[in-house]
């Protein structure tokens, strides 16, 4: 069991991942907005710009990327959730892979990381994840990850990933810090319990 299937379970129950699915929609329905991580992707590049959505879960964000002209692939370790995805989007194209050792054989213009994908990698993973993300973003494309930076951020007992550590895994791997938010919609990052960071591979 990963740590992200102990930490599902333990917040969410066994269902996890259509109770998961299930609160997005009801979001939704109640009329919130719930494509953040989309409309970032839409304000750095233009469909049908290729985008690799790794640790998609229930593919919300491919799948509002893919409706938007983007040429997206999901990826993700965890089967529960990709039945969901391809329950909601079957004619995407999902992968069932582990991000510190997947080669899709193919690279994207941004590399997407979102849902606390970082501090829910297996551990001692993030140097290994780093060059596999580099590997998959084209020469001067980017890698886009949004995760929390101190419990309150974080579901269950996740552990904290550092941001000096995940810039140095991503420096090691041909990484390049870019830019910085708080926000997926573009807040300058101010030091808080969340970060959305931009890396650029070196061309």
């Amino acid at each position: 069991m990963t740590l992200w299937e102990r930490i599902a379970r333990e917040t969410t129950g066994e269902d996890y991942a259509a109770a998961y699915a299930r609160r997005f929609r009801a979001l939704a329905e109640r009329g919130q907005d719930i494509h953040g991580e989309a409309a970032l992707v839409n304000a750095l590049v233009e469909p049908p710009a290729r985008v690799l959505d790794a640790g998609c879960g229930t593919g919300r964000i491919a799948t509002r990327l893919h409706e938007q002209g983007y040429d997206v692939v999901g990826v993700d370790v965890d089967s529960s959730m990709l039945r969901e995805a391809r329950a909601d989007a079957p004619e995407l194209d999902w992968r069932e892979a582990d991000l510190a050792t997947f080669d899709l054989g193919r690279t994207f213009d941004v590399v997407l990381l979102a849902g606390n994908v970082i501090p829910l990698l297996e551990p001692a993973t993030l140097a290994a994840t780093a060059r596999r993300l580099a590997a998959h973003a084209e020469p001067d494309g980017l890698v886009v990850c949004g995760f929390g930076l101190d419990a309150d951020h974080l579901p269950g007992d996740c552990p904290v990933t550092p941001l000096d550590d995940v810039d140095a895994a991503f420096a090691e791997a041909g990484l390049v810090p870019h830019e910085r938010f708080a926000t997926w919609d573009g807040a300058p990052y101010d030091d808080g319990g969340y970060v959305v960071t931009l890396h650029r591979r070196l061309a």
